[in-house]
Order: C-alpha cells, then sequence, then structure tokens
C-alpha cells in the first residue's frame, strides 16, 4: 500500500515537471537550412541592453533542426549559425517554421509558418525598396523645385508629390492591416524609427523635428521596447540624431535636456530600467563629450526622482552634483600625515591651496589602469606646454604598493602623492572619484573650471584658451 501511495506520489511529480516544462517551452522554431549541415543553431533573445540564450541545437544532416521558446521571451530573437549571420524573428507565442540555404542567405530564407513572421519578412523585403524609391522622388523633387530649367514644369511636380504620398500611403496601410494587439504591428514602425535616423539626417531634414517626436514618444518601460533588441539603439539614434540635427551647440543641449525629461516621465515607474538606462545613457554622452547634457541627467535622476539608485551609480551621478562646473573643489593637503608619500613637491608647498599658478589639473589614476598608463605619460610630455602657460599638474595615484607607485611617477615631472589606501583616501572621497583616470581644471581659486574627458580635450583647451589667447593679445598691443 505504501509503495503504491509512493508510485502515485512520484507520478504525480513527474507529470507536474513535465507540465511545467512543456508549458516553459510551448513554441518551437524548425527550419531546413540545407548549407549548414552538422553546424549549432542557437536562438538568443533581448533583456534592454543585454542579450541572453534561449535554445540551442544542432542541425541534423539532412539540414533539419528545431529550437524552443517560451512566453518570456516574447519579443524578438534572433537566430544564429556558425556564420554568424544573425536572422532576427518575432517570438510572439507562434510555431514558426523557415526554410533556406544559411542564416548569411537571406534571399533564400522563407517564412513557411508563423503569421507574425510572415508578416515581418514581407515588410523587410518590401519596406528597403520603398526606401529607395521615395530618396529618388525626393532627389527629383528638389531638381524641380530649384533648378529654373524644371521650375516651370508643374505637372511633374505634381506627380512627384502624388508618388510621394502614395509610397507612404502603401507603407501605411499594410501596418494597418496587421491585427493591433500583435507584437509585429508595434514592432515595424519602430525598428523604422531607429533605423531611419542616418537617412533622416543626410537626405530628410525636414523629417528631424517629426522624428525626434517620436523618439519622446518611446516608452522605455515598455516591456516590447525592453524585449526588442531596439531598446539600445533606440537611445543611441535618439541622442544622435539630436547632435548630428544640425543645430548649434546651445540649442543642441536645450533638445537633450527636452528629451531626457521626455525619457523620465515613464523611467520614474520603473527603478531596474531606470538604473539600467540612466547609467548607459549617462556614459554615451560622457564619452560624446556632451558634459552639459551628462550633467543635467545626472541632477535631474539625483534632484527629482523618488528611486533607489544602484551604489555605483549614485556615486558617479553625485560627482556632478558635488564637482559641477563653477563649485569650488576642496583643497588637498599633501603631507596629511608620515604614509602620504610625495614627488616634486618643494617644502612651502603643504597643499594645493600654496600653489602658486593660474590653473591646476588635478589627475587621479593608478598603474593597474590601462587608460591611465596611455594618458599619464601623455601628460608628462605636454607638461613642459602647459607650465609654460602657467598651468600645474598633480597626480593623486591610488596604487596600494610603494614601490609600484615609485616605479609608476619616478619620471613624471609633474607633482605625485599617494596615501595607499585606494578607493578609501580622503583625497578621492573628497573629489568623488569613481573610476580611473579623473581629470579636473581649476583656476587659481580652485574653481571648476573643466571636468575633460581625456587629456587631448585638455590640450585643446590650453591651445584656444591660453595659447592663441596670448597670441590673440599679443597682436592687438
Amino acid at each position: 500500500m505504501k509503495q503504491f501511495i509512493f508510485t502515485k506520489q512520484l507520478f504525480v511529480i513527474l507529470l507536474l515537471f513535465f507540465f511545467c516544462f512543456t508549458t516553459h517551452f510551448a513554441q518551437t522554431i524548425t527550419g531546413k537550412l540545407s548549407l549548414l549541415i552538422n553546424q549549432e543553431i542557437k536562438l538568443e533573445g533581448f533583456n534592454g541592453l543585454k542579450s541572453y540564450s534561449i535554445s540551442k541545437s544542432k542541425i541534423d544532416k539532412s539540414g533539419n533542426f528545431q529550437l524552443n521558446y517560451s512566453k518570456l521571451d516574447y519579443g524578438v530573437g534572433c537566430l544564429i549559425s556558425s556564420d554568424n549571420k544573425p536572422l532576427y524573428i518575432i517570438l510572439s507565442g507562434e510555431d514558426i517554421e523557415i526554410n533556406g540555404e544559411a542564416l548569411s542567405h537571406t534571399e533564400s530564407i522563407k517564412v513557411i509558418k508563423g503569421k507574425q513572421n510572415q508578416w515581418f519578412e514581407k515588410y523587410a523585403k518590401e519596406q528597403p525598396r520603398r526606401e529607395q524609391a521615395l530618396s529618388a522622388w525626393l532627389y527629383l523633387e528638389k531638381i524641380y523645385s530649384i533648378d529654373s530649367l524644371f521650375l516651370v514644369q508643374k505637372l511633374p511636380t505634381q506627380a512627384i508629390q502624388n508618388e510621394k504620398k502614395r509610397i507612404k500611403n502603401e507603407e501605411q496601410e499594410f501596418v494597418n492591416k496587421i491585427p493591433v494587439d500583435s507584437y509585429v504591428r508595434w514592432f515595424l514602425p519602430t525598428r523604422k524609427l531607429v533605423n531611419s535616423v542616418s537617412i533622416v539626417a543626410q537626405y530628410r531634414p525636414e523629417e528631424i523635428p517629426s522624428t525626434i517626436s517620436a523618439f519622446r514618444q518611446l516608452n522605455y518601460t515598455d516591456i516590447r521596447l525592453y524585449k526588442s533588441g531596439l531598446f539600445k539603439d533606440a537611445i543611441e539614434s535618439h541622442f544622435w540624431l539630436l547632435e548630428n540635427s544640425g543645430r548649434s551647440l546651445d540649442s543642441v543641449f536645450i533638445e537633450m535636456k527636452i528629451s531626457i525629461d521626455a525619457m523620465m516621465k515613464t523611467l520614474v515607474k520603473d527603478e531596474k530600467k531606470l538604473n539600467e538606462i540612466t547609467d548607459y545613457l549617462f556614459d554615451l554622452l560622457e564619452r560624446h563629450s556632451l558634459f552639459q547634457a551628462s550633467e543635467y541627467l545626472a541632477l535631474k535622476v539625483l534632484n527629482e526622482i523618488n528611486c533607489t539608485l544602484n551604489s555605483d551609480l549614485a556615486k558617479q551621478l553625485e560627482t556632478y552634483r558635488a564637482m559641477k562646473k563653477g563649485n569650488l573643489a576642496p583643497d588637498i593637503i599633501f603631507y596629511a600625515d608620515n604614509s602620504v608619500q610625495s614627488y616634486n613637491i618643494s617644502n612651502s608647498q603643504k597643499k594645493l591651496s600654496d600653489i602658486k599658478s593660474k590653473y591646476s589639473v588635478i589627475v587621479f589614476g593608478a598603474s593597474w589602469c590601462p587608460k591611465c598608463n596611455e594618458e599619464i605619460p601623455q601628460i608628462a610630455k605636454l607638461y613642459n606646454k602647459w607650465k609654460a602657460n602657467e598651468v600645474e599638474v598633480i597626480f593623486i595615484s591610488l596604487d596600494e604598493e610603494k614601490e609600484i607607485f615609485q616605479k609608476f611617477v619616478k619620471d613624471f615631472p609633474f607633482i605625485s602623492i599617494c596615501d595607499f589606501k585606494k578607493w578609501g583616501g580622503a583625497i578621492v572621497k573628497d573629489y568623488y572619484v569613481f573610476g580611473t583616470p579623473t581629470l579636473y581644471l581649476l583656476d587659481s581659486s580652485r574653481k571648476i573650471l573643466l571636468r575633460p574627458n581625456s587629456v587631448n580635450q585638455l590640450d585643446a583647451w590650453v591651445d584656444w584658451n591660453l595659447i592663441k589667447g596670448n597670441k590673440d593679445d599679443d597682436k592687438k598691443n
């Protein structure tokens, strides 16, 4: 009797396991790729800025394969084989079947089963041709509206307008026929928006305002966008278009602030995505030297959002609040105690405020930092030029061992100090340093003038503001 009960319980457990397993992997992707016999094929999905593995299989000797996915993978998937040419598919809860030669031979791929993927395939093949035709008509339109030889021809001009309208309507009608609740109905115009920015910037500048407006309407908490593989591209394309819209730099920064505000309206409701996007966008703006926009983003998130930030991001953003341009930088004590080691400091220089120079560059770095090994020796080469223009350099090392610190700085001509406490040192904390190298340019009263993102940027500032300025003054005299 006990054995019967145990067997029955085991059967129930196995049945539940089978049910959960088959429910989790409820949909299949099958097909035949005749040129990829005995090779591996895998399916990846997207979660925001990252991709993840869903399923993988080996294509058999006849070219057949089968992969599985679940409702948790709802969005866009990416099929990848040994040729490393991805094929994007819609993971909408339907079984999918494709036939072709290889993923890299996109012209051979045919969707046999899966309605949403058939719509996607049809649109992907037709839309580039529509875009090419539209660009051609736009080119002709400019000729007929500018060139005096054609300006008087009203009939061709009207025909061009009609054909442009017909092409746009044809695309919209295709999308409108797709069921409203289907994933691909949302995905196609969003994908077009993201992919169109370079064409709009170069050939259709009149569409820039509407394109920027469409980006601002994107909801970054929408799971459809998060799972689309477009998450990162949407951020980059949006701010690339703002940067390359032909506006003045001041106007670009104003527009970027408006875009940041638009993004934050929905992001404040989702802490995970807020952290993810803020971290990525902040880094993107820094890499493009768009410091006014990155400062605005930092202050916006810190001052106006009641969300929990991860500690690394919070520290990074706090740098902008505490150490923004115009603020007074903390004084630096060079001889706090005997544990601090220094080079190239005179007896009269006990702290940063003792240095008699119009400008000071504070550099945080370490021997273990690869970028520091490129940038800081470059500073050493430029030091004589900077020094001649009253720019002093103070290097704060985050090294932890005296021998390593000494070896690293022994040939540097500028002031170098180290307390061997790495990130825990007082100076590092006072300056809110979260990464290396970090640079600050200060005036004689320690007011922050610039937070350079590279030695080249700082050197350009010296050339433009000091060397060129001195030459201009000489000419006036």
